[in-house]
């Protein structure tokens, strides 16, 4: 007896080849995890503070050559440091998301961020003209307000953004920020 072979009829066929079809395709990678999530305060917070990090550059970067107090030089140093770390991973978040890095100037757009508020060019002319401790009690009360409204983002963040990781960072700018008001305040106590 002699026995032919036989292909698999059309339905037959079909059916094998879809059943290949479902294994080779559970059989490949997983699915990405969806991305983390971002809302309108994460990207505020980060834009925020770049925008409060420039300005507080600035007054460190005269502090660093001009303050009387070595004291302040030392914060000064240590603060654009920390300051500098920051503003990278700010901006590498930003530039990821595809957000721009500088803040929105339209006042409806910082609606319930508080009585957050730049550095006038005039307080940065004061500096500049400033010597000895008029120096150091101007560019302490000039650190003093950029730390403050840092503090104020860093609340907003805290209490309504979605990226975990910028909350992270809040929290750890908080603690830092907060032994920096209190190393200020100090200095600002003896007189310069």
């Amino acid at each position: 007896m002699s026995a032919t072979k036989r292909k698999p009829s059309g339905p037959v066929r079909r059916a094998a080849s879809a059943v290949i079809i479902l294994l080779m395709t559970g059989c490949g990678s997983p699915e990405s995890p969806p991305a983390t999530p971002i809302n309108d305060v994460d990207v505020m917070f980060l834009q925020m503070g770049l925008a409060q990090i420039a300005e507080g550059d600035k007054i460190l970067t005269l502090a660093e050559r001009r303050a009387a107090n070595p004291a302040l030089r030392t914060i000064a140093t240590e603060l654009r440091g920390q300051w500098h770390s920051e503003s990278g991973t700010m901006e590498r978040w930003l530039l990821g998301w595809s957000k721009p890095v500088t803040v929105d100037p339209s006042a409806e757009t910082h609606a319930g961020h508080g009585d957050l508020h730049a550095l006038r060019d005039a307080d940065f002319d004061e500096l500049a003209a400033a010597q000895g401790a008029g120096f150091d009690r101007t560019a302490v009360s000039l650190l003093l307000g950029t730390l403050h409204n840092g503090m104020e983002t860093l609340l907003m963040e805290s209490s309504g953004g979605a990226y975990p990781p910028a909350k992270d960072l809040a929290t750890r700018m908080t603690v830092t920020r907060q032994a920096q008001i209190q190393r200020l305040l100090k200095i600002a106590a003896a007189g310069g």
